[in-house]
Formats: structure tokens, C-alpha cells, sequence
């Protein structure tokens, strides 16, 4: 949610704001704006409504530009997507400031700058920011001890940054739970929230821990933590070779993305696996020595993260014998809970930013639990730092709103956390872990097979034009791939979709099967295959409408009432994975059908930095 860039440099920022705007698009947005200070000191903002192109037209229009600024995208919290409300927002013509995050007391604050002569312009949790830095610098010695002194005031999130028209050199910033990036040039710094939206510019980065104020200048970065101590914070080399505006031959970056799972799949299998089993190592140092103890996994995660973690509990209560307890991030926070001795803590995110996965973590660490690890599809980030282990799926960087490859990598990185305690425990033996590992090695080339009758999907969409509901059926650790299968469909295509364990049909569903619901089944040749028929026959008898995923030898047949696509035959374990697949493009070609933004949907955000 929401990209902040800023730059202090020699030359014109401008152009480069408004490109690391751009490679922020992936986050969802609703609105844009830039601010420089000019050659001659003034402050020039340029704000719009809608896409970073009509920013990006309006900067030119007026010809804004400057040696210093800063720029969003913002995805509305408080008060509807205007211009008004877009940032960056002003205090006294002089102080800027965009900010990513939500101020949980900004009306106490509000009411307490108005009685101070502020006037507010904006219904914006962010403009009691720039207000309240400006009350600050009226005592402060400088704009560092004023953002320090105003952060101490703010409750909530918040990742901001201040520019001062009366000190033109410098940029600060304050980082309390939403990512900030400093990047580093040769005369000239930059900050983002995200490192994608400085790769043209630089490949040297260091990431802000909470708490810290920043100050830039063309010189270099100043950092000082949460107690107002100066600190060096690590400088890495980005190795990230994607360039965020670059499709392909692929009309979204959701389809090249579901293109590119067999690369990101084999990306996160090599140097983790060899012949015979799961190398521990990859899960960091000290692993083997943590995992052998584990006797529960509490997972904690937010929207597709937590359908792979509900899979993940299957795998791992019938193949490692370690009790799992799978928790929406948000829920986990807001409840009691008893943790079980020598407990796992495992948060699994695609971005290691999201908010309230982040602060479960934050609490686990206060409640007793044995050790962390994080699943993520991004080094460096804040979940990564802040756990004791973690396993990077190498999905490569993902621009879709939709998850689609780093939905596939986290199964990876579970199964394997599964066949390595189960190893290290004892609970599964050499031959069925390398018989495991040999499947998810074939995995890559199967989901290839997948991709190449692609056009079958297509054509099935078709039937999906009209329909404005969908029910998706599978059962064991299919279950949770129904539920991931109906999330994306309800978010690029806008088809509402409901998921069940097929078992569940007669107590309230079947009400709901007639002619005009498409009814969706993942139907892998497996233990439960007979109970999964007699489901299909309950939906077959009150007139649905099928769409099966099989394995071709489930012996379902295409008729009048049932479609049935042929998936790869698998190892139980790995079906998951390969089931997913065929559900992606169902709902990629549905929503191309309907029409809608298939990497940008309406309402939604790719990293939610806020809760």
C-alpha cells in the first residue's frame, strides 16, 4: 500500500521520482504527487488524481524540477482518493511530507493543532504530520530533533519523510512499522519504500530498523535509533535483476508471472535439495539443532500466505507428527492464546512487509515461543531481519496484486520444512523423503505441461462471462487450494467466490447449486477420490454446472453437465502445488473476459503496510 521515493542530488529529481512512482504501481494506489524545492528555494508541488502518468504529464506540463524532493502514490485511509487528499501535504508553505502508514491519533492530535492556529486542508491522517513538525521546529534546534520530537507523539504506523523549504540540503525521515530503504549514489541519496523504485538510479542499499530517524544530504545518510543514539545500519549490494516495467511478450504481470512459475519453483528447489533429502541449512544457521526439537508450528499469515500455511498443516501433522495451528495474522493479535512448549513460530509473506504478520511476530517474541522463522519472497525486509530463521523462496520480484508464483514457491519452502523435521524427528524414513524430493523435482516440468494447455482454460472462461458467483470445492490439503482458487477469482475478476471441503456440501451449500453457479472441484487421484465423487454426484443431481481439475486417471468424464481438464499425475504431496496452477488461469482468463485491472484490481493493495 502506498510508495514513498525521495532524492536529495546535484541534478533534477524530477524524473527520477516520478520512475520510482512508476515501479511502485505493483502496490495499489489511487492517487499521486510530487514535491521539489526549486533552484531559486521555492516549493513546487504537483498532485493528481489517478494513475502516475497523469502525474507524470502534469510535472512536465508545469516543467517541475529540482536538486531535492520527494514523492507517493496513496491508497486511501482517511478520506475518499482526491487531490486534496493526495500527498504531499504542506504546512505554512514551507514543510512537506508524505507518509505511509495510519496515525491512530490524529483527531486528539487534530484538535490539539487547531487550538494552536493549524487549519487543515486535507481529511488525512498525514496532515497532522507536517503540522505537527512544523509546531515542533518552532523549539527544536534543528529539522531532525523536530521530526524525533513529533515521532514521539505519533500512535500507529507510519513511514514519512519531511522536507524543509528553510533547510534545502537535507531530507529526514522517521521509520516506525512501515519499510523505509535508503539507497546510496555517488553524491547524491535516495530513500523509497521499497528498493524496486531506486534500481535505475542505484544498487547499494541499507534498510531503516523501527524507530529510527534518518537524515539525508547530498553526502551521505546520518541514522539514529529509537533512543536518539547515532547507529551504522548494514550497506548491501542488490542483486535484483527485474525491472518492474517490463511485461515481456505477456499482456499483465499476473500472466508472466504464472509463466515464470516453473523458473521460480526450480530457482527455489536448487542448492536446497540434493539426491537424498532437504538441506537444513537453507533454513539458516542453527536450524538442524532448532528443528529437531520442534514439537508444535504456529503459522501466522494474511490472505494467499495463510491458504499455503492451511496446507502446510496437513503436511505437516501427517508426515512430520508436529501438532500445526494455522492463524490469520489479524486474528492472532487480537486474542488470548496458549503457547505450546517448544513452539515454532513461522510467518509466511510474500513481501516481509505486511503489517499485521509483522506485529504477530512482534508478540510471539513476548510470549515464549521457541524460535521464529520467516517464509519470504523478499531479502532484506523487515520479517527477515526480525526472525531467527528464514527460508527465501527466490519467486523472483512480483508486480501482480494476485500472487500467483510466490503462492506456489511458499508451498515449496513448507513442504521442505516438512520433510526436514520430519527427518530430524524420525517421523519419515530416507526412501520416502528422496522419494518425495524426486517428485518435487518433476514438479517444474509438470507445471510446464500445465502452461502449454492454457488455451483449454481459455475457452472454459468463456463460460464464466455472465456468472456472478462461484463455488470451488476440494477436500484434504486440496481444501485450502479451493480456498486460494476462489480468492482469485474474487480479486481480479470481481465474481464473488466461496470455497468448502466438499464434505460440507450437505450441511448448507448444496442450497445454493443451480444452473448459474459454475462449481469448481480440484480432484487429484488420491485417498479420498471416492468420497470426492459422491460429492460431485450430490452437485450433478440438483442441476450445477461443473468444472473438474483431475488427474486423467480420477475417471471423471466430460458430459453436459461436467468439464473435466486433464492435470499431470503427482505424488499426493506435491498435488497442491500442481492443482494450484490451472486455478490461476481460470481466474486470469475470467477476469480478461470481464474486463477489469487484472494487475491493479480495484480496492486492493500488494503489500498491506497497514492494518
Amino acid at each position: 500500500m502506498c510508495g514513498i521515493v525521495g532524492a536529495v542530488a546535484q541534478r533534477n529529481v524530477a524524473e527520477i521520482l516520478v520512475e520510482g512512482l512508476k515501479r511502485l504501481e505493483y502496490r495499489g494506489y489511487d492517487s499521486a504527487g510530487i514535491a521539489v524545492l526549486d533552484a531559486n528555494g521555492e516549493l513546487q508541488r504537483v498532485r493528481r488524481l489517478g494513475k502516475v502518468k497523469e502525474l507524470s504529464d502534469a510535472v512536465t506540463a508545469t516543467a517541475t524540477n529540482g536538486p531535492i524532493g520527494i514523492a507517493h502514490t496513496r491508497w486511501a485511509t482517511h478520506g475518499e482518493p482526491s487531490e486534496v487528499n493526495a500527498h504531499p501535504h504542506i504546512s505554512s508553505g514551507t514543510l512537506s511530507v508524505v507518509h505511509n502508514g495510519i496515525i491512530e491519533n490524529h483527531n486528539e492530535l487534530r484538535e490539539m493543532l487547531r487550538d494552536k492556529g493549524y487549519s487543515f486542508a486535507s481529511q488525512t491522517d498525514t496532515e497532522v504530520i507536517v503540522h505537527l513538525v512544523h509546531h515542533e521546529l518552532k523549539t527544536a534546534s534543528n529539522l531532525r530533533e523536530a521530526v524525533q520530537k513529533a515521532a514521539t507523539q505519533l500512535e500507529g504506523a507510519y513511514g514519512t519523510v519531511v522536507l524543509d523549504k528553510n533547510d534545502p540540503d537535507r531530507l529526514v525521515v522517521a521509520r516506525s512499522g512501515s519499510p523505509l530503504v535508503i539507497g546510496y549514489g555517488i553524491g547524491e541519496m535516495f530513500l523509497a519504500s521499497d528498493q524496486l523504485a531506486l534500481l535505475p538510479v542505484t544498487r547499494r542499499f541499507s534498510y531503516l530498523e523501527e524507530g529510527d530517524v534518518a537524515e539525508l544530504t547530498r553526502g551521505g545518510v546520518e541514522v539514529f535509533d529509537i533512543n536518539g543514539t547515532p547507529v551504522q545500519r548494514e550497506v548491501i549490494e542488490s542483486d535484483v535483476e527485474h525491472d518492474a516495467g517490463g511485461k515481456g511478450n505477456f499482456r499483465h504481470f499476473m500472466e508472466k508471472e504464472i509463466f515464470e512459475q516453473p523458473v521460480a519453483l526450480q530457482q527455489t528447489l536448487d542448492q536446497r535439495v540434493s539426491t537424498s533429502g532437504v538441506n537444513i541449512d537453507a533454513f539458516g544457521e542453527g536450524s538442524e539443532t532448532l528443528l529437531s526439537k520442534v514439537e508444535h508450528v504456529q503459522i501466522c499469515a494474511c490472505g494467499t500466505s495463510y491458504n499455503s500455511g492451511m496446507v502446510a498443516r496437513y503436511w505437516l501433522e501427517a508426515i512430520a507428527g508436529v501438532t500445526c495451528n494455522v492463524e490469520i495474522a489479524s486474528e492472532f493479535r487480537y486474542r488470548k492464546s496458549v503457547v505450546r512448549p517448544n513452539s515454532l513460530f513461522v510467518t509466511l509473506s510474500q513481501s516481509g512487509e505486511t503489517a499485521d504478520t509483522l506485529a504477530a511476530l512482534r508478540l510471539a517474541k513476548d510470549m515464549g515461543y521457541m524460535s521464529s522463522l520467516a517464509v519470504c519472497n523478499v531479502p532484506g525486509s523487515s520479517l527477515v531481519r526480525e526472525s531467527d530463521l528464514a527460508f527465501m523462496t527466490k519467486a523472483g520480484v512480483e508486480i501482480g496484486v494476485a500472487s500467483s508464483k510466490a503462492f506456489t514457491t511458499q508451498l515449496v519452502a513448507l513442504l521442505l520444512l516438512t520433510l526436514g523435521i520430519g527427518r530430524l524427528q524420525n517421523k519419515i524414513t530416507a526412501e520416502r523423503e528422496a522419494e518425495v524430493i524426486s517428485e518435487l523435482k518433476a514438479v517444474p516440468a509438470k507445471v510446464e505441461q500445465l502452461l502449454r494447455g492454457s488455451k483449454a482454460i481459455e475457452a472454459l472462461a468463456a463460460d464464466f462471462a455472465d456468472k456472478q458467483h462461484a463455488l470451488f470445492l476440494g477436500r484434504g490439503d486440496q481444501y485450502p487450494i479451493a480456498m486460494e482458487g476462489a480468492l482469485k477469482l474474487k480479486e481480479i475478476s470481481y465474481i464473488h467466490a466461496e470455497a468448502y471441503a466438499a464434505g460440507e456440501l450437505k450441511h448448507g451449500p448444496l442450497a445454493l447449486i443451480d444452473a448459474e453457479m459454475p462449481v469448481i472441484v480440484v480432484a487429484p487421484n488420491n485417498e479420498l477420490l471416492e468420497k470426492l465423487h459422491s460429492n460431485v454426484e450430490e452437485v450433478r443431481a440438483r442441476g450445477g454446472l461443473m468444472y473438474v481439475f483431475a488427474d486423467k486417471d480420477a475417471q471423471f468424464v466430460s458430459d453436459d453437465t461436467m468439464q473435466v481438464l486433464d492435470v499431470p499425475h503427482c505424488d499426493d504431496l506435491v498435488a497442491p502445488i500442481l492443482y494450484t496452477v490451472p486455478l490461476q488461469l481460470l481466474s486470469y482468463h475470467v477476469a480478461l473476459i470481464k474486463g477489469t485491472d487484472v494487475d491493479q484490481p480495484r480496492n486492493l493493495a500488494k503489500a498491506v503496510t497497514v492494518e
